[in-house]
C-alpha cells in the first residue's frame, strides 16, 4: 500500500512541477505579456470590438438584453 501512496504522490509533485514549469516558461517567452492584444485579436475589421454582430438563426440583430 505504501507503494501506491508513493506513486500517487510522485504523480502529483510531477504534475505540478511541470505546472510551474510551463508558466515559468510562458513568463520568459512573454507569453503572457499583453493579454489586450490577444483578446482583441479575433476581431477584424468587419466586427468592432465591443460590438456584436452575430446573431442565432430565427433572430435579427439588434439588442439581445430583452429576453
Amino acid at each position: 500500500m505504501a507503494v501506491f501512496y508513493v506513486l500517487v504522490w510522485g504523480f502529483a509533485a510531477l504534475c505540478g512541477l511541470s505546472a510551474v514549469y510551463g508558466l515559468v516558461w510562458a513568463v520568459r517567452n512573454g507569453q503572457v505579456r499583453d493579454f489586450a492584444r490577444g483578446a482583441a485579436s479575433i476581431f477584424d475589421d468587419d466586427e468592432p470590438i465591443g460590438e456584436m454582430t452575430d446573431h442565432f438563426p430565427g433572430e435579427r440583430g439588434g439588442d439581445h438584453g430583452d429576453r
